[in-house]
């Protein structure tokens, strides 16, 4: 099923007769297998809005992502929040879509700075499960009555509504960037390293590590964003801060953004066999979890804050480092592992009710994706 107007999904989910698998271009398998009728977003297509004065944007749900970037690109404006693509890490085809990436609150390096996807959510239409369209939000940063759908459909993977529409705030493209290297420090050499960045007056909108490479040998990267004089005083500052490491500055930008796409996409394990799990923990905690969690590669990302861990096939991640200040996600693994395990971080008692009663009020009969978020 692949509805081209909101009125025909509304009537889809409205004579669903069982559970439906909502997919937008089909790159982000991540969740619990859905067994239910393939329903897709894909046909809900096209820029509905954009203003670039008012750094707005609205587009329906299946619209490409590719095709949101390059009307922004034209005007010389992002989506500050800098959307992983998973197609590289999930062996995936398709095509990423707005809606998928509002449902799965895509962000990438820059969360640090700027805020995840969510943050730029200024509205949103979806059609819960009894068929009903609602909307929230508009099209500045508002919200004063009753809930915060926009807040709750971001990051909810479909379990509470089907998108059809998403306003975003965006932001003027940087005139320059520049990243710092600073080669072979250890982890928790590299942890403090980016929370020194990170606490610094120069406004770093990026501090990841690497273990191992391109080259195979530990690299620590933070980058600089800005006005071009900004962004040469910003970054010598910053290499300075380094002074007495083997320390180096990029500041052709291909060369920077394709740095980053290597940490945002987690291209180290595009091509490597095993699981791969997300953890989000304190970044003073991350080595020595990474340490414990007998894991065969890593990626430090947001300060140390988010690590991403290539593990061995059908690895508990959570049951190797029993309990931890923290949040462990699988995002790749086959099916059977995906069945046996949580795939989300398991919730305390009280908040998984409120996600329950949440779930019982917009899909009072349990059709759209259910179980994914088990």
């Amino acid at each position: 099923m692949r509805p081209e107007t909101e009125a025909d999904l509304a009537e889809i989910i409205k004579g669903a007769a069982g559970p439906l698998r909502i997919q937008g271009g089909g790159t982000r398998d991540i969740g619990k297998p859905v067994d239910g009728a393939l329903l897709q977003t894909g046909g809900l297509t096209g820029v509905t809005l954009y203003e670039p004065g008012s750094l707005t944007l609205v587009a329906r749900a299946g619209t490409p992502l590719a095709e949101v970037e390059a009307v922004l690109d034209a005007e010389g404006q992002r989506l500050p929040f800098e959307p992983m693509d998973h197609r590289g890490l999930l062996g995936r085809d398709g095509v990423p879509t707005v809606g998928g990436m509002a449902a799965s609150n895509v962000s990438g390096p820059r969360r640090i700075q700027s805020g995840a996807c969510r943050d730029y959510m200024l509205g949103v239409r979806f059609v819960d499960g009894a068929g009903t369209v609602l909307s929230n939000g508009g099209r500045v940063m508002k919200n004063v009555t009753g809930y915060d759908l926009v807040k709750l459909m971001a990051g909810s993977y479909g379990t509470l509504g089907v998108l059809t529409e998403v306003s975003f705030k965006v932001l003027p493209k940087p005139e320059a960037s520049a990243c710092v290297l600073i080669n072979d420090l250890s982890e928790t050499e590299a942890v403090e390293a980016m929370s020194r960045a990170l606490g610094s007056p120069f406004d770093v909108s990026g501090v990841a590590h690497l273990p191992v490479g391109v080259d195979g040998a530990p690299v620590t990267m933070i980058r600089v964003e800005g006005f071009a004089e900004s962004v040469r005083y910003r970054s010598g500052r910053l290499a300075a801060l380094f002074a007495g490491r083997d320390v180096t500055v990029e500041t052709d930008p291909e060369r920077v953004a394709a740095g980053w796409r290597y940490v945002r996409d987690a291209e180290p394990f595009h091509a490597a066999p095993g699981d791969v799990w997300r953890l989000s923990v304190k970044p003073s905690d991350a080595p020595g979890l990474v340490a414990a969690s007998g894991a065969l590669q890593a990626i430090y990302d947001w300060g140390g804050g988010l690590v991403w861990l290539l593990m061995p096939v059908a690895s508990d991640l959570r049951a190797r480092l029993g309990g931890f200040a923290g949040h462990a996600t699988l995002v790749r693994g086959n099916e059977d592992t995906r069945r046996a395990l949580p795939v989300f971080q398991p919730e305390p008692g009280p908040v998984a009710a409120i996600s329950a009663g949440l779930r019982a009020r917009f899909d009072p009969r349990g059709i759209l994706n259910p179980g994914i978020m088990g």
